[in-house]
Formats: C-alpha cells, structure tokens, sequence
C-alpha cells in the first residue's frame, strides 16, 4: 500500500469520519478506500478541490457484480472508482459496496468529472445500477428496448427477453 493512499486516507477520515469506512484495503495486490454509498458525492468533491489532494481526473468507473449463488447475504454490487492527480503524481481507488438489489442506486459524480457521465451511462446499461441526480440515465450501448441488465450475473439470455 502506498504513502499517498495512506495520507488520502488520513484526509478523509479527518474530513468524513465514519463515512470512510475503514482502512485502506488489500487485495491481490490492489489498494482502495471503502466509502460509504452515500457519501461518495462528498468525498469525490473533496479529492477534487483539497489542497494537496487535487484529484482531478476521473480515469475509471466500473461495476461489479458479486453475486454468491451459495449464500446471498454475501452477494453485493461494487463501484470502483480510479483517481488521478496529475499535479501530484498520486493516485487513489475508492469502492462503494451496494447492496444486491433491484432499484440500488449511489449518488452521481457526473457533476465533478465530465468523463463520469458516459461511465455511469454505462455501468446502469449493463448493472441496473442507477445514480441518483444524473443528468441523462439511458442506455449507452444496448439498444433502447433491452430488458435486463447483462452484466448482472443473474442475467438470463437476450433471447430469453426479445
């Protein structure tokens, strides 16, 4: 884990207290920052405009869906979001784990970064996930008539819908 996602982390605990949920996290190599769905407008306006910080690229936005066929009470869906300072040369990767539901939706940060847009367009095409506050939320690259969602790892086949 790097000094930088350390000290980002250090910011937004001072900052959001409880709305950071826990330390830096760890898996297979890669580091994030568990944020809370419903703080994640917050805290993307702060890693923008804090001194120091000044994330001011949005370089990814994806979803994923973690469904658990042998016990749903571990089934979620997560937001990954990769940051970018160029100015600072740093970089931080936040997560917002949702749960596995029809109608879940987090707050939009197509406001903050431009480039959200297009990726909350189209992490709602192929999850369902909807952001609250968006300006445009229709389907990207499905056709408009679509049923369902095919990411989802539930998703049955198109055929199954036409």
């Amino acid at each position: 884990m790097s000094k930088d996602l350390n000290a980002v982390y250090e910011a937004l605990k001072a900052k959001f207290a409880d709305r950071v949920q826990a330390p830096p996290a760890v898996a297979a190599g890669e580091s994030w920052i568990p944020v809370t769905p419903a703080a994640i407008q917050d805290v993307c306006r702060f890693l923008r405009d804090e001194p120091g910080l000044e994330f001011r690229e949005l370089m990814n936005l994806s979803g994923v869906d973690n469904l658990d066929e042998k016990d749903a009470t571990k089934s979620s869906y997560e937001l990954v979001y990769h940051l970018h300072s160029m100015k600072h040369r740093h970089r931080a990767t936040l997560k917002v784990v949702l749960p596995r539901e029809d109608g879940v939706s987090v707050p939009t940060i197509s406001g903050l970064w431009p480039m959200a847009d297009w990726a909350e367009r189209e992490v709602w095409d192929l999850y369902g996930i909807r952001f609250q506050g968006h300006p445009d939320l229709r389907r990207i690259l499905l056709p408009d008539d679509w049923a369902g969602h095919p990411l989802r790892k539930d998703y049955k086949d198109a055929e199954d819908y036409h």
